[in-house]
């Protein structure tokens, strides 16, 4: 039907400009956050992109859900202020006729939905967690950049290196800051490279460079040239990543069904439930008087996304504290918005009954 076409096309549309701003918005939080940690030597740069494309796979669920809610609300609230909705009911649709394409539009939503919260996203906290872990235990040569000063990972000394010249393990121009039994020594050498000896220790061997120890003006300043220093090179020991509930597979929060297991798989199970019951909670709150503004619309609209979804993680709180049973937890929140659905559609049915038969 025509008032069916009509809304599947603004929903889309709708959602289309919508989901840009969110993910925009998200991808930029998410950059300042990577880029301050990044700059305070928490995270190597190079990690960054990496970990900012897992970030936004995790937020994808939430995002979409919020997408689908906005999208229906702000299409069927312009229908309200421009006095389209009133043509639809004068030609006798009820308010009841929007649920068909408000799902034939939200079904392919909440089937992503429920892909990206059962598997997508948990792959990708845990592919994010083995990533932070693989860049973590690199050893400290392997951590410099050309051009920028980096700590070492027991914070006992600094590297700058101004240049790499073809094979990785040769570099140019080498700064090493450290600090042995309690003397600061400075160490600046034309080139050097990595070695590795039989017992597996690994060194970084400077050549052609001069050692300042001590501090200048003192009596036991010292400065030392020599054509080869050693610097052993501490590696660090690869460390297994913990699965948290978080980050475990689908599969595995069903067959082991701790506490914190099924608080998780009622959290992702609860989201795209959500989506579905927000989208067809979007149908009654988006009712707006033509003559008045939609801010008060909106803003109880965005309420009711924020109660929803805070009242699923006080239901996976509880879950996961033993307070409630999963196979009551699970339907519990969205039982109660059903029903405030049911109560919201047959409200704006009646004042819609009662308003033609006005004389």
């Amino acid at each position: 039907m025509i008032y069916q076409r009509a809304a599947l096309r603004e929903f889309a549309n709708t959602a289309v400009a919508v989901f840009v701003a969110l993910f925009a918005i998200l991808l930029t939080t998410q950059l300042i956050r990577l880029l301050g940690q990044a700059a305070g030597g928490k995270l190597a740069s190079e990690a960054v992109v990496a970990l900012l494309g897992f970030g936004a796979l995790n937020y994808l669920p939430v995002l979409l859900s919020l997408t689908l809610f906005v999208a229906v609300l702000m299409t069927l609230s312009r229908s309200y202020h421009d006095s389209e909705m009133i043509v639809w009911f004068s030609c006798g649709l009820p308010l009841t006729a929007w649920v068909r394409p408000v799902f034939m539009f939200a079904a392919p939503m909440v089937l992503a939905i429920s892909v990206l919260s059962l598997f997508l996203s948990p792959w990708a906290l845990s592919k994010s967690a083995e990533y932070r872990q693989k860049i973590e235990s690199r050893d400290d040569v392997s951590r410099v950049s050309p051009g920028s000063f980096k700590e070492s990972a027991g914070a006992d000394r600094v590297f700058f290196v101004e240049q790499v010249v073809g094979d990785e393990n040769r570099v140019k121009n080498i700064f090493v800051s450290s600090v042995q039994h309690g003397h600061l020594g400075v160490m600046a050498a034309a080139q050097g490279h990595q070695e590795t000896m039989p017992n597996g220790d690994h060194f970084l061997v400077l050549e052609g460079g001069r050692r300042y120890e001590g501090t200048p003006g003192q009596a036991d300043y010292r400065v030392m040239q020599f054509e080869r220093y050693a610097v052993r090179v501490e590696v660090r020991e690869a460390q297994s990543v913990v699965d948290t509930p978080k980050s475990m597979p689908l599969w595995e929060l069903v067959r082991i069904p701790t506490l914190p297991n099924l608080g998780e798989l009622l959290w992702r199970l609860g989201i795209p439930l959500a989506a579905l019951n927000l989208a067809f909670l979007a149908i009654p709150l988006s009712f707006v008087n033509p003559r008045a503004g939609r801010t008060n619309n909106l803003i109880l609209a965005l309420l009711t996304y924020m109660i929803y979804s805070n009242l699923i993680s006080v239901s996976q709180a509880w879950v996961t504290q033993g307070r409630l049973s999963f196979e009551f937890g699970i339907w519990l929140v969205h039982v109660v918005m059903f029903v405030l659905l049911l109560i919201l559609f047959s409200r704006r049915l009646m004042v819609f009954s009662w308003l033609r038969l006005w004389p």
